[in-house]
């Protein structure tokens, strides 16, 4: 019986447990995941959380050069979704039109049928689908119950909302002190999003 254990660990799903370990599970940045370690795990298609991941949900700041690594993923043949609990539909979709990449909101994530319509908005196989974000409660859950791969990034700094006065410190990693961040010009013209 041990022996049929070990052959089953070992031979029927090398690939998992390959994948489990290329993959980073936490970063500070999203520009920090090496797109190659992305490609040579199998991933196909990347599922991006917006509020706090790429921009703060109070605009003002921007995740350092994850503009130029998503336009470097793209033309490394990695295709995109977005995936939004945010509440402002104009303000996601000015994120969509900007980054040229589809999405959803509000997502109702960690709840799978978002995730669902995003893999197969992508044509791919969850296995083939990795989700990065910065909550636990919604985005690294809502990857598992999709049984996608997940990244955690580390959140940008924004006004915490009540629950996250309680329970942050357990569901997103901080954004690390002394760590470059970009402020986001304000400025941008949402109304014609509405």
């Amino acid at each position: 019986m041990k022996n049929y254990k070990f052959f089953f660990r070992k031979w029927l799903r090398p690939s998992v447990i390959e994948k489990r370990y290329i993959l980073p599970q936490r970063v500070h940045l999203l520009a920090d995941i090496e797109i190659d370690q992305i490609k040579s795990s199998g991933i196909k298609g990347i599922i991006l959380d917006l509020d706090n991941t790429i921009v703060s949900e109070d605009d003002r700041y921007l995740s350092p050069w994850a503009e130029d690594w998503i336009t470097k993923a793209k033309l490394a043949g990695l295709q995109f979704f977005i995936l939004s609990n945010g509440k402002r539909r104009y303000r996601v979709k000015f994120w969509s039109h900007r980054l040229d990449i589809q999405a959803i909101s509000p997502a109702k994530k960690p709840f799978p049928r978002s995730f669902r319509q995003a893999i197969a908005y992508m044509r791919l196989q969850p296995k083939q689908v990795v989700v990065i974000g910065d909550s636990l409660h919604t985005d690294v859950l809502g990857a598992w119950l999709s049984g996608c791969y997940c990244i955690q990034s580390a959140t940008l700094p924004h006004p915490p909302r009540w629950w996250e006065k309680l329970a942050s410190k357990w569901v997103q990693m901080p954004y690390p002190d002394g760590s470059e961040i970009w402020d986001f010009d304000a400025a941008v013209d949402y109304k014609s999003f509405l």
